[in-house]
């Protein structure tokens, strides 16, 4: 939980649009806005398990030419892809600094049916390794900055504390991290946040569904079978039964709860070296304030900008500055 003076780092300080006030609505708004329309090439990623990692490039900005060699590598969020508002957006201010970046989609996010039954989850942080590793091999001589949101924000987390440093990666920006995966899924089991977590559910069981069907109609008879083998999947009606009954067999773990508890970037934050900015708001309703890291665990190398009103991965000022994209952009070239 918070305590103490803010460690905040930005040079000015948010102010929501008068008009989106509450975490709701800059939460809501962010989400419903029309993304920027960019154009992208796609990169396939080939996985050692035999599944693969689809990665789209901003295609103004060629990687060889980027200004001072730098690459920012992109995770979205749950639910999410390349092509959410968020991504684009970024990727948009990005290109008008001449500066090349490529988004991640995470297993069975990019349009297409990944090839196992296991998908992604908040701590899949060996995929982020197989993509930067690839990349870093094709790019020797630039330098890497990651840029996470929700999820992704969590992951790439994970990734930095488990690696500790990676030479090549001299940045990394979390926005609206669930830093605690218990006190977010517990969140969304009541109250307003309830909203949200029938949203996911409904999303995530869906394609769930549509997945099981692929794998039916196109004969790949070991990865239904392993889907089938988790029983009953009837009923599950928030995301807290979704990760017990789905997430949590498919990738190694005993339940909800041990998934919680190994893939939560709270765990990890006191192992990262890398320079790190973490990007939240106080009124988020997605992650409460007791899955906040304490501002004195943080290590030196990690500051956080913490403002009282941005909602979920929001940060609508209702100017003409995207807020959120340059706070972003100012902590690269910093």
């Amino acid at each position: 939980m918070t305590s103490g003076t803010i460690k905040n780092s930005s040079n000015k300080q948010f102010k929501p649009a008068w008009w989106l006030r509450d975490g709701h609505s800059q939460t809501l708004w962010r989400r419903i806005s029309s993304p920027k329309v960019i154009s992208q090439s796609r990169q396939r990623i080939e996985l050692a398990d035999g599944d693969f990692i689809d990665l789209d490039w901003s295609a103004q900005i060629d990687p060889k030419k980027s200004n001072d060699k730098t690459i920012v590598l992109v995770l979205h969020g749950l639910c999410g892809c390349s092509q959410s508002a968020y991504i684009t957006t970024l990727q948009t201010l990005l290109n008008s600094q001449g500066i090349a970046s490529v988004a991640m989609n995470f297993r069975g996010c990019s349009g297409d049916f990944n090839r196992l039954a296991t998908a992604y989850h908040s701590g899949i942080s060996e995929d982020v390794g197989a993509v930067y590793s690839q990349l870093s091999s094709q790019y020797p001589e630039h330098s890497f900055i990651l840029v996470g949101y929700s999820l992704g924000a969590n992951v790439i987390l994970k990734y930095l504390g488990e690696s500790q440093r990676q030479e090549n990666i001299k940045k990394a920006v979390a926005v609206s991290t669930p830093f605690s995966l218990t006190h977010c899924s517990h969140a969304m089991l009541s109250g307003m946040s309830k909203v949200y977590g029938k949203y996911f559910v409904r999303k995530l069981s869906l394609e769930f569904k549509k997945k099981c069907e692929y794998f039916r109609a196109s004969g790949n008879s070991i990865e239904l079978e392993r889907i089938e083998s988790l029983g009953n999947l009837a009923g599950i009606s928030n995301i807290w039964e979704f990760d017990d009954k789905i997430t949590a067999p498919l990738h190694g773990f005993v339940d909800a709860e041990d998934y919680y508890e190994r893939c939560s970037s709270n765990n990890f934050l006191s192992s990262i070296r890398t320079d790190t900015l973490l990007v939240q708001s106080a009124n988020d309703p997605l992650i409460p304030a007791s899955s906040l890291p304490s501002i004195a665990s943080l290590p030196a190398n990690v500051s956080m900008d913490l403002s009282a009103k941005g909602g979920h991965v929001g940060f609508i000022c209702g100017s003409a500055e995207n807020w959120l994209e340059h706070r972003i952009l100012r902590f690269i070239e910093s």
